[in-house]
């Protein structure tokens, strides 16, 4: 059964204990929101937070932006309570931070299911740590209900040792291996974030890297990101009108029998008609979702 298209360009991170953050969330231009219990959220905020959290995922004022809620660990104070707040709160995912194996999975997916969480609510996983991304193929098969990875950049790069660079060099092995993962088993894949609201031209670049790499859309940390993330990875007018041409090629050689299909003298395959059915699908889908107030 062929899953819904739905946008995911931009993703932006919301404080959890931020009530006028939760509220200008409503307005703003983001294809999805994580709507954050974790690293947001300080330890003595973190009731508070999970009670706004789940108030705001319930109120339905978020348009036809995806709602995800990320949770503590399981192996804090606050990861089971989180989970169950988060599976009966009428959000579309729970993101289970730091995950390392298929067990983490299975285990907070028995959580939802206990706390009543319908099917359609799906699990989305941060891989961030060097046993996550040593073990993604196998958190990528975990459940049905597993639908996006999250790139979790800068934990892995502490973890690593590493070093923020501009081309990334020290993440590539880390996201390389995740979108394989993801894309093996159908899942969506969204990039780390980006720290330095001060570079613009920087996270255009950063943007453009990702989406050369496959993945989706990009994790952001402040509202400001947003345009500049939407333009570069939504598909581009030139890009929908020969996606266009394509199919309609296609489509006008197979009405006529001919098994090979020449478009302004390039060869066009069954892959490319795929590629522009993807590209026009996702198009459409992001013109419903602006056409709701969400993701201009």
């Amino acid at each position: 059964m062929t899953k819904p298209v739905r946008p995911r360009r931009s993703v932006l991170y919301m404080p959890g204990s931020n009530a006028r953050a939760l509220e200008k969330a409503r307005t703003l231009a983001a294809d999805a929101l994580i709507l954050d219990l974790e690293d947001a959220v300080a330890p003595d905020a973190k009731d508070l937070a999970r009670r706004q959290v789940a108030e705001a995922a319930g109120s339905g004022g978020y348009g036809r932006r995806e709602i995800v809620i990320r949770c503590n660990g399981l192996d804090t104070p606050w990861g089971r309570d989180d989970i169950a707040a988060a599976a009966a709160s009428g959000a579309d995912a729970v993101l289970l931070p730091k995950i390392e194996s298929a067990a983490q999975v299975r285990e907070a997916e028995a959580l939802m299911v206990d706390a009543g969480a319908g099917e359609d609510v799906a699990i989305w996983c941060m891989m961030e740590t060097p046993l996550g991304i040593l073990h993604a193929e196998e958190v990528a098969g975990a459940s049905p209900r597993l639908a996006a990875f999250v790139m979790g950049t800068s934990d892995l790069t502490k973890d690593l040792r590493a070093r923020h660079t501009a081309m990334r060099l020290p993440m590539m092995t880390s996201l390389g291996l995740c979108l394989l993962a993801a894309r093996g088993h159908g899942l969506a894949v969204l990039d780390g974030v980006y720290l330095d609201l001060r570079n613009e031209d920087g996270f255009r670049e950063a943007c453009q890297q990702g989406l050369e790499l496959g993945f989706d859309g990009k994790t952001l940390i402040h509202p400001s990101q947003l345009t500049p993330c939407n333009e570069i990875f939504g598909p581009s007018v030139a890009e929908v009108a020969e996606a266009e041409k394509i199919i309609a090629a296609f489509q006008e050689a197979e009405a006529e029998g001919r098994g090979v299909v020449l478009l302004d003298g390039r060869l066009v395959e069954n892959l490319h008609v795929v590629t522009a059915q993807e590209t026009m699908a996702l198009a459409e889908a992001i013109g419903v979702l602006e056409a709701d107030g969400a993701g201009a």
